[in-house]
């Protein structure tokens, strides 16, 4: 998720939203040293998950504060340079409250001027057609009510001590250290999509692994058994009762749990969210490594996208 020396160069952006009388305006970037109007987006610094970039360079660009919505595909093309560029773009809106902290823009080195526009204007202003695209995505979603969504973010444990290696009992595992370092590489990118409540199985491996992102995001962590590998081997876990609970309340949740319960939590959520679960990569999102996390993002009942990040440190 880094931007290297080979391969493409990694960068980051998002069509950044608010509302102004029940009407998306998108922002749009005036670049003077590029002569272009683009949208707010970055590259990826070596280390750096894709998430945290995009949220990093839209405040460095436009001074707004955001957390990702909805994901909205690529943008790919040839650098002059000739090395391939790939561009991972999200919806992010900014509420009324950010609007006004941020105030007036001060032009920097990046961006000359910002405009907010309506999509029919910002389809002419844009210079190149691959914004357009991403542009005409969110359009699609914004025409149905799909643009505003919460997510429901589903956590993998980072890497523990094997139980071979452990006298206690198997709920007490603790992070080897390798485990502490991806839990601590993980807080930034789930936190890049504005978690409103952090909800942990009791294992310590599951608390341990969201320790991090409770001191990120300054959130409080609840945990329940209800999503604890002892409860799911014993036939006594209510997965489906905690992700009915989450999609009642609309608030974007991190759901930390274990392997074998991880894909029925995606299930759960589908079951409920998705009209034609055949659109979504379920099966990815269910296989989850150690510190890695999905996040299905659900707008009025429905699941509008899946994503899966894997975690920058590897096991």
């Amino acid at each position: 998720m880094s931007g290297g020396s080979t391969g493409p160069v990694l960068a980051a952006g998002a069509v950044v939203w608010r509302e102004q009388g029940g009407v998306p305006l998108v922002l749009l970037i005036h670049r003077e040293h590029h002569k272009d109007v683009s949208f707010p987006k970055g590259k990826v610094d070596p280390g750096e998950a894709v998430p945290t970039t995009a949220v990093r360079e839209i405040e460095e660009e436009t001074g707004y504060r955001v957390h990702l919505g909805a994901p909205l595909g690529t943008a790919e093309y040839v650098l002059p340079n000739g090395r391939d560029k790939v561009v991972h773009y999200w919806s992010a809106r900014v509420g009324t409250k950010e609007f006004e902290r941020a105030g007036e823009f001060t032009p920097n080195d990046e961006v000359a001027s910002l405009e907010w526009v309506s999509i029919d204007q910002a389809r002419t202003r844009l210079t190149y057609a691959r914004d357009v695209a991403i542009l005409e995505r969110f359009a699609e979603r914004a025409a149905v009510g799909h643009h505003r969504t919460f997510a429901l973010i589903t956590l993998r444990h980072a890497k523990t001590v094997p139980g071979s290696d452990w006298q206690g009992t198997d709920a007490t595992r603790p992070l080897l250290p390798v485990g502490r370092s991806q839990a601590k590489a993980v807080a930034s990118p789930v936190a890049a999509f504005g978690p409103r409540k952090i909800v942990s199985s009791t294992a310590a491996r599951c608390l341990a692994t969201v320790e991090p992102l409770s001191a990120a995001t300054k959130l409080g962590v609840a945990s329940t058994p209800d999503i604890s590998q002892d409860a799911h081997d014993h036939g006594a876990a209510d997965v489906k009762g905690v992700v009915r609970k989450r999609l009642e309340k609309g608030k974007t949740t991190v759901l930390c749990s274990h392997g074998p319960v991880v894909p029925d939590i995606i299930a759960r959520i589908a079951t409920v969210t998705a009209d034609d679960s055949g659109r979504f990569d379920l099966r990815r999102a269910a296989m989850l490594s150690v510190g890695d996390f999905s996040v299905m993002h659900i707008a009025d009942g429905h699941l509008v996208a899946v994503e899966t990040h894997r975690n920058t440190i590897s096991a």
